[in-house]
C-alpha cells in the first residue's frame, strides 16, 4: 500500500499556500500539514516530520519572498527545491460582518498582502492602521474573533472557512497577480516530468572586492548563451556589504552548458549552492512520490 505524503505549508488552513497545494496536487491523496511561517514549513522537511514543503517562492508584484530565500539559504541543508507551481493571486478585503469601508479602524494581513493592495488601501482605506499577521488566514481567523470594526486581506476560501463576509473581491493592485511556489524535498529526490528545466542557485563571496566582480562570474553564464531568468541580492548575515546572489536559470544543472558553467562559477566564488533543478512543465501531484 503506498503512503499517503506528507505535505507541509505556510498555514493555517485558508492561506493562498493552501489554495496552491490543493491545485498543485490534482487528484493525489496528500496529508496536508499547515505550518505557522514558510521556515517551519521547509525545516519539517528537513527534520522528516513531512516529505514535501510547499512554499511560496516569487511575486509577480512585489517579487521574491525573503523569508523563503533565507531559509534555503541558511536553514536547509540536505534539502532540494525539485518543482514549481504558479497560483494566480486575487485578494478580498473580509470582515466579521458587513461593514462600511470608511468605518475600518485597522487592516490586518501578511506583509505581502499589503504590499500587493498598496494603492487600493491608500485609496480606500486612509484612515485604517495596516497591521501584520503570520499568514492572510491568520488575519483573516482574528478579524472574526474580534468585536472590533477591523478587515482582514486574504483568500476568498478564508472567508468561507471562517464564515466571515467579503467586502470586495479583487482588491489586489495588479489583475495579473501571480506567486510561484517551489516544491521542497530531500536530497536524492529526483524531479521529473517535460521540460523546459529551471535551476536555482546561491553563490557569494568573489574573492577580492574589486569593480566587475560581479559581471566576472556572471560572464560564465554569458558566454554560454544561457539565460537568466532572475537575480536577486540578499546580506550575507556577516557585516555591511557582504552579499550572496540567488539564481533563476534556464537549463538543467545536470547537463551542459549549464554544468560546465556551474563548475566555472566556483572557480570565482567562495560558495556556490545549487538549489535545485527541475522540469517546469510537470504534471500535477507531488514531484517524486508517484
Amino acid at each position: 500500500m503506498t503512503r499517503i505524503p506528507r505535505v507541509t505549508y505556510l498555514g493555517p488552513p485558508g492561506t493562498f499556500s493552501e489554495d496552491a497545494l490543493r491545485a498543485a496536487v490534482g487528484d493525489q491523496e496528500v496529508e496536508a500539514i499547515p505550518s505557522a511561517s514558510v521556515y517551519d514549513a521547509i525545516v519539517a522537511v528537513g527534520d522528516g516530520r513531512a516529505d514535501r514543503a510547499l512554499v511560496p517562492f516569487e511575486n509577480a508584484i512585489e517579487g521574491a519572498v525573503t523569508a523563503t530565500l533565507d531559509t534555503l539559504a541558511f536553514n536547509a541543508d540536505g534539502l532540494t527545491l525539485v518543482g514549481e507551481f504558479d497560483l494566480p493571486i486575487s485578494h478580498c478585503l473580509i470582515a466579521r460582518e458587513e461593514i462600511p469601508l470608511e468605518r475600518i479602524e485597522v487592516v490586518l494581513t501578511h506583509p505581502q498582502a499589503s504590499a500587493q493592495c498598496a494603492r487600493f488601501i491608500r485609496e480606500n482605506l486612509s484612515q485604517a492602521e495596516v497591521r501584520a499577521a503570520p499568514s492572510t488566514a491568520e488575519a483573516v481567523r482574528t478579524v472574526v474573533e474580534s468585536d472590533r470594526p477591523w478587515a482582514a486581506l486574504g483568500a476568498e476560501s478564508a472567508a468561507r472557512l471562517y464564515g466571515a463576509a467579503v467586502l470586495r473581491q479583487g482588491v489586489e493592485d495588479e489583475t495579473d497577480n501571480i506567486t510561484r511556489f517551489v516544491w521542497v524535498a530531500p536530497e536524492g529526490t529526483a524531479p521529473s516530468g517535460p521540460g523546459p528545466w529551471r535551476t536555482s542557485l546561491v553563490f557569494s563571496e568573489l574573492g577580492e572586492d574589486h569593480p566587475g566582480a560581479l559581471v566576472d562570474a556572471l560572464q560564465v553564464f554569458a558566454g554560454r548563451e544561457i539565460n537568466l531568468t532572475r537575480i536577486e541580492s540578499r546580506p550575507l548575515r556577516r557585516g555591511l556589504g557582504r552579499y550572496q546572489f540567488f539564481l533563476d536559470i534556464e537549463g538543467a544543472a545536470g547537463e551542459d552548458p549549464l554544468g560546465s558553467a556551474i563548475e566555472d562559477l566556483r572557480s570565482k566564488a567562495d560558495t556556490v549552492r545549487v538549489l535545485g533543478s527541475w522540469p517546469t512543465a510537470a504534471a500535477p501531484g507531488v514531484p517524486g512520490t508517484a
